[in-house]
């Protein structure tokens, strides 16, 4: 597992990071060939079958492990009645988790992953972005590294979720900062706030942007002012995934955007991720489009915790079971097209 001790050290992991091996990209395009169905008529689980191939670097792969994590943090902006919900709610679901009764628990469960909690709220709220950076150096890289240590080497998959109350506000700060638009193509109304709370949102942002825009030139520095524990922890654990070619499966806004980014300092960074949806929180379909992802699914969610994609590995489980356990033509004694 792996740690970063200082911004040249995260910005050094983000160069020479490990590619899909080709040839077992090509080994299990070849078996899709060969198995008793026309040409591509399964449709994207062909596609998921050959992605998770070579990054497992084998013909035939499985899901021995499948890891969930859901990262917890707090945010000083959510005092400005930027969520429906009170601040305290982020502490109160971490204990949710942990008594295996929230959704991403159950979820989990039905998918067969293994699921744990990283909390990072011991450290209070960060600072309200509005007025001051999210976190010091120090803190930021604290969540970065504690986002990568608590990825399992051994996992087959990986799902990042979150908790963590007003953090749709950090979350459209970076990417109305990555991709220069205003707030308002990027604010929602998250947990469901009234028109009011959408405008205090907004507003947030709108600050945000015009105190730490200038100095957001690296992506250390975007997460450390503009984002928060649990959103630069997510961004850490998809890092070490692609550094242990580790596939992860992207759940929804607050998840794709911790790695924004990352993937506009390199857009072959998500080479490693499948978008497992796209939600209902208006801005994460135009991130996907700009992170170059089409979503697996589209089910109107928009709870975060990472629920979306364990739905989505339930799609992996059958593309694998399908691509490994087909009958060739040969095998079954069925006359191939010509």
């Amino acid at each position: 597992m792996s740690g970063f001790v200082t911004q040249e050290a995260f910005a050094a992991a983000l160069t020479d990071l490990p590619a899909s091996d080709p040839a077992m990209i090509e080994a299990a395009v070849a078996r899709q060939a060969d198995l008793t169905k026309p040409a591509g008529s399964l449709g994207r689980l062909e596609e998921i079958a050959t992605f998770m191939a070579g990054w497992d670097g084998t013909e035939r792969p499985a899901l021995n492990l499948v890891q969930a994590i859901v990262f917890a943090g707090e945010h000083g902006v959510a005092a400005r009645g930027v969520s429906a919900f009170p601040p305290e709610v982020t502490r109160q679901m971490v204990a949710n988790f942990r008594a295996g009764g929230a959704a991403i628990n159950a979820l989990s469960r039905a998918c067969g992953a293994e699921l744990s909690v990283v909390d990072l709220t011991a450290d209070g709220p960060t600072c309200d972005i509005t007025v001051a950076p999210a976190m010091s150096e120090a803190e930021c890289l604290a969540a970065l590294s504690a986002g990568a240590a608590a990825v399992n080497g051994d996992a087959d998959l990986l799902i990042v979720g979150e908790m963590g109350i007003g953090n749709t506000t950090p979350a459209s700060a970076i990417c109305a900062q990555g991709f220069g638009e205003s707030a308002e193509a990027w604010v929602g109304r998250g947990t469901g706030v009234d028109l009011d709370g959408l405008n205090r949102k907004r507003q947030a942002v709108d600050a945000a942007l015009q105190l730490h825009g200038s100095h957001c030139t690296t992506p250390f520095e975007t997460l450390r002012r503009l984002g928060g524990r649990e959103i630069a922890a997510m961004a850490g654990a998809i890092l070490e995934a692609r550094r242990q070619r580790i596939p992860v499966l992207l759940d929804g806004f607050i998840c794709c955007a911790a790695i924004a980014p990352l993937a506009l300092n390199d857009p072959a960074f998500t080479d490693h991720c499948l978008a497992a949806h796209v939600s209902a929180e208006a801005a994460h379909g135009r991130l996907l489009e700009r992170l170059n992802l089409r979503p697996l699914l589209q089910l109107d969610m928009r709870l975060g915790e990472g629920t979306g994609a364990a739905v989505a590995v339930q799609l992996v489980r059958s593309a694998l079971a399908m691509h490994n356990e087909m009958a060739t033509f040969a095998e079954a004694v069925v006359t191939a097209a010509p």
